[in-house]
């Protein structure tokens, strides 16, 4: 029994397709198959019934999977021991970041982390929260920035910040001649919302549950961008919330229909996820002290209260 043929299976595992497997793994097919196959013969059990599509898991192969999963994590923490044995801060480094935080905070702190660690291979992928936990869970990202808190047994979270919602209001909104907002102030059929799938639209959803003016079928407009959230409020056709860094490089004019929430001001925790195995441990480190050094001055809020991504 080796690794490599341990890491073999969890591809299978995955994939569930041998062909498939063997191009993630970076080997021929022919291979592959040998080598589950060889540890089959060894164990003198089938971990995988060949004879469905897509493959599936035996009883007994879906112990062993979960057995190698650990065996190949803690064989990865040995490389790790090392680095941080030698103070090595470096290697291949895959970051998750969910697509209403990336277009905001990774220019602010981009080419601070890369400039002060070139070693690290940084490979940055936009995904929503859904397949942010699946790929921690499954090992294809190292690290994740979301919104919290997503209280999920496998997942450490340590919070970077956390990011008020400000409202864009039109001039001609009902809205549009208050000072500050207050959540009792949002009704849902005219708060332009983000299509489903991101999380900042459940927040906002349940910031409007609180306040009790929750009416889903009320739900028309729904878009993919903040941009196209604030055109559409801007052609008479509702209010809109916006992140707090998606306000600031707004141009003067957009910024004059920023409205402010009162004290506690509802805002979204923001937090640097990655697996309790804690696999590259030093290099997540080093990311969150960056990030959290670059991002305190933009956002000077103290008094917040936290409105959870979760449909609860």
């Amino acid at each position: 029994m080796t690794i490599t043929q341990l890491q073999y299976v969890l591809a299978v595992a995955e994939y569930q397709n041998f062909t498939l497997a063997a191009e993630k793994s970076f080997v021929t097919q022919p291979t592959l198959s040998m080598q589950v196959q060889k540890l089959e013969d060894e164990l003198d059990i089938l971990i995988f019934d060949r004879g469905k599509k897509p493959i599936t898991i035996t009883e007994v192969g879906a112990k062993i999977v979960a057995q190698a999963k650990n065996i190949v994590n803690e064989a990865n923490r040995i490389k790790d021991i090392v680095d941080q044995e030698k103070g090595f801060i470096g290697g291949e480094f895959t970051l998750g970041i969910i697509p209403t935080i990336m277009p905001t905070l990774l220019p602010m702190f981009l080419r601070t982390f890369i400039k002060k660690y070139p070693k690290v291979n940084l490979i940055i992928k936009e995904q929503n929260t859904e397949n942010l936990i699946r790929n921690l869970q499954d090992g294809h990202i190292d690290a994740a920035i979301a919104a919290t808190p997503l209280e999920i047994e496998f997942i450490k979270e340590r919070p970077l910040y956390y990011e008020p919602f400000v409202g864009y209001v039109p001039p001609n909104h009902r809205l549009g001649q208050t000072s500050e907002l207050v959540p009792e102030d949002l009704e849902i059929s005219d708060v332009l919302l983000l299509r489903d799938g991101h999380c900042f639209r459940d927040g906002v959803i349940n910031l409007c549950n609180a306040s009790k003016n929750y009416q889903e079928e009320h739900f028309q407009l729904q878009s993919g961008s903040f941009e196209t959230l604030i055109n559409l409020s801007n052609e008479g056709l509702g209010m809109t919330l916006l992140p707090f860094l998606n306000t600031i490089e707004l141009d003067d004019k957009k910024k004059q229909n920023l409205k402010f929430f009162k004290n506690p001001s509802p805002a979204r925790e923001v937090s640097l996820i990655y697996h309790k195995s804690e696999l590259k441990i030093q290099i997540t480190e080093a990311l969150y002290d960056v990030i959290a050094s670059v991002v305190r001055g933009a956002i000077a809020f103290q008094d917040v209260k936290i409105i959870s991504p979760l449909n609860k």
